[in-house]
């Protein structure tokens, strides 16, 4: 096993992601359906099919497709998770800029650099019933188990961001359209939070077969 990938191997990563995201779209509408608009499947399908036809038959590394992915969410989806995930996803490809190998330390700065990202946008936190409830126990949870090897950490930060994700059907959403509804909110899944796991995981999965 290696301790590092090429970043001229990483398009595989997004074009994974797309896939994911493909294949999960009527399953994330029918969740953002129950407290939502029901769009999430299809705004996050809509985007992530887009950059699949940019990138698609293009020598990118992963740092190219990542911004590829990001500027499609950010100026060509409605909803409110466009803006956020095309900044996470902006925010991984800057910590990829100018790499020739990507290892443990820096996927740390990519996870942590979207995380500020997004925080960045608005005033949600853990607890919140967000993607953030996913996405920083996974950030965490990779950080805490980079000492025992890079794909121990991958596999340790899919672990958390499901657990994340499972977290918000117990919780009131606090911000956003479902904190509307107040306690009727809780009881469901969180669609965001549900979306960054998928990815999350898809990255997890991907970065480990390209570390072999």
């Amino acid at each position: 096993m290696m301790s590092s990938f090429k970043n001229s191997d990483g398009k595989i990563i997004v074009e994974n992601l797309i896939k994911t995201i493909q294949e999960n779209k009527d399953y994330l509408s029918k969740i953002d359906g129950e407290i939502g608009d029901g769009d999430h499947g299809i705004n996050m399908n809509k985007g992530f099919t887009i950059c699949g036809e940019r990138i698609s038959g293009k020598d990118f590394d992963l740092t190219e497709s990542l911004k590829q992915l990001a500027m499609v969410l950010m100026m060509e989806i409605g909803g409110s998770m466009g803006p956020l995930y095309g900044t996470m996803f902006f925010e991984m490809s800057k910590a990829t800029a100018g790499k020739d190998e990507i290892d443990s330390q820096i996927v740390s700065e990519m996870l942590g650099n979207a995380a500020k990202g997004i925080q960045s946008l608005g005033e949600a936190k853990v607890g919140d019933k967000t993607l953030l409830d996913t996405f920083i126990p996974a950030l965490e949870a990779f950080n805490e188990s980079m000492g025992e090897g890079f794909a121990a950490a991958l596999d340790q930060m899919i672990i958390a961001a499901e657990k994340g994700k499972d977290s918000t059907i117990d919780l009131v959403a606090k911000v956003g359209r479902a904190s509307r509804l107040g306690e009727r909110s809780r009881g469901v899944l969180d669609a965001g939070a549900t979306s960054c796991f998928l990815m999350l995981e898809s990255f997890g999965k991907t970065v480990k077969e390209l570390i072999g």
